[in-house]
């Protein structure tokens, strides 16, 4: 299966850029399963750029059916043993024109969905890059179940292999070792650089952690519960989408979008916004746009803090403003999948166990069990601190999957007494305003990020994109300071720049000091 899952025919964009018959040569000539224990070979092949990659027997939920390639890359493909149990499917796209730098790439969800598209990306930018399926094929958890193995791959097995057999390949290919090793991920893929640097703190020198997944078990207890605050659709108090898409979301603009000295339909700083959606409450015989006293209620929970029983906080409130989003499967009236899988497939290996009765059982026995050392959390890395490591993580103000809130504690929490001075040598978090669940949103949003459409339209420099802003810190010592963030007309790049932000180093925060809130020189970091 994972023979055919990882194969590929080429299909031409337009005539491909040839390189030099020795690159193509020594790539065809590689021998790359020889260097990797455990390894079998599935794919080896010199792409050139121009060159489309299809992928027909990729599993259909990953949504990765083709991969455009504007660089001449050796394509390795591997199917690398981790147990008995368990192994990993591999790609490293090295390419021609090569920086000496390495870069993995991170996954999302809980899904073994090798991220192409950053595969691309990074390698048209001079990166040896590599990806893998984190230990599994598909979006579902059904390959977790009685498999404690696979889980070990999927909560950071996968990268530490991925890294040590890149690193392999690239020397023997170019002859050389790296010069500089690199992380790039998201959601999932921000946990999995924030556990990497709390386990392995060697495997990297600069580490983008975007919107990361940390406090897992209780990150996946936290939207499992959204099923029991909302009920089914069609309960009685179930509030549909229309609402929270429509005036339940006006009513949170009206209250706080100004906060920041703009009515742009961005909440700048949504820590400010103090919602209350007391004010939607029906009056009288009123039915239009208004909500009943349980659904006020369910606001009122959703908009606060998770706690236990004893007042323990187990996750941050989700932050107003993500609600146009979020109630597309958080809010939804059915389970969330990635948790229901979680707690059949992972936490109970019982099929039969009923989201609908979640409860703080539930949550304790996550906690209690923390499956693969996958909660990811550190209050401090020393190792990772100590031996120069940079750690760049950001994270959207509207996110829809995951509250911003929960980033700024840990940062909170990872600084402790420390000053703020000294976690800027080693580490920075972005709050990006108007900006989903990593990517899309009404903000300024695209940072160079990943390989996203819109990613083309920003140049590899230090302040527009957060992969050049880490290469910088750790090869010449210059940290950003901000990250300016581009909005594209209709998120097409074709169509312009409809405006830019300057995205603030946590904990100062963007106030509006001019007139034109589409003026990058109109905010003010304070």
């Amino acid at each position: 299966m994972l023979v055919s899952l990882i194969s590929a025919s080429l299909f031409l964009l337009s005539t491909p850029v040839l390189g030099s018959s020795t690159f193509e040569e020594k790539c065809l000539a590689f021998k790359p399963e020889k260097l990797v224990p455990g390894a079998t070979r599935n794919v080896l092949e010199y792409v050139a750029a121009g060159t489309t990659l299809r992928f027909p027997d990729n599993v259909a939920a990953c949504n990765r059916g083709s991969q455009a390639v504007t660089a001449n890359v050796c394509r390795v493909a591997l199917s690398i043993k981790t147990s008995e149990r368990s192994n990993i499917t591999f790609e490293a796209w090295l390419p021609e024109d090569w920086s000496g730098r390495f870069l993995a790439t991170g996954n999302g969800g809980i899904d073994g969905c090798i991220k192409y598209e950053d595969l691309a990306y990074t390698s048209a930018n001079k990166f040896a890059a590599v990806g893998s399926n984190n230990g599994k094929n598909g979006t579902d958890g059904l390959p977790f179940f009685n498999n404690p193995e696979t889980v070990i791959d999927f909560a950071w097995r996968s990268l530490h292999t991925s890294a040590e057999a890149g690193k392999s390949l690239a020397k023997k290919l170019y002859g050389k070792s790296h010069s500089k090793s690199y992380y790039l991920g998201c959601s999932l893929g921000g946990r999995q650089g924030v556990k990497s640097a709390e386990k392995f703190p060697n495997d990297f020198d600069g580490i983008v952690a975007g919107a990361p997944a940390v406090d897992f078990n209780d990150l996946v207890s936290w939207r499992a519960r959204f099923f029991t605050i909302t009920g089914a659709i069609g309960s009685s108090d179930f509030i549909p989408p229309t609402a929270w898409k429509t005036w339940i979301h006006d009513e949170v603009l009206k209250q706080c979008d100004t906060i920041d000295k703009a009515q742009d339909g961005i909440i700048e700083d949504p820590t400010l916004c103090k919602f209350n959606p007391s004010t939607l409450l029906c009056i009288g015989n009123s039915t239009a746009n208004c909500l009943s006293e349980p659904q006020v209620q369910q606001l009122k929970t959703i908009f606060s803090d998770f706690k236990a029983p004893d007042g323990r906080l187990i996750f941050p409130a989700m932050q107003p403003g993500s609600e146009v989003l979020s109630v597309d499967r958080l809010y939804a009236g059915v389970p969330f999948a990635y948790s229901d899988d979680w707690f059949k497939y992972v936490v109970y290996n019982d099929p039969s166990w009923n989201a609908s009765e979640f409860g703080y059982d539930d949550v304790r026995a996550a906690e209690r069990l923390n499956p693969g050392d996958i909660r990811t959390y550190p209050t401090d890395l020393p190792r990772f601190e100590r031996r120069g490591g940079k750690l760049l993580t950001y994270h959207g103000q509207q996110d829809n999957q995951i509250s911003s809130f929960n980033t700024i504690r840990w940062y909170n929490d990872l600084k402790g007494r420390r000053s703020t001075a000294a976690m800027d040598e080693w580490i920075r978090f972005f709050r990006v305003s108007g900006m989903n669940h990593c990517n899309s949103g009404p903000g300024a949003w695209v940072l160079g990020q990943g390989g996203n459409a819109a990613a083309a339209g920003v140049p590899f420099e230090p302040t527009k994109n957060v992969l050049k802003a880490m290469v910088d810190w750790v090869e010449k010592g210059v940290a950003p300071s901000y990250i300016e963030g581009t909005k594209f007309v209709n998120d097409t790049v074709s169509l312009g720049v409809d405006f830019t932000r300057r995205h603030c180093k946590y904990p100062l925060r963007n106030t509006l000091v001019g007139t034109n809130f589409k003026d990058t020189n109109s905010w003010k970091c304070a």
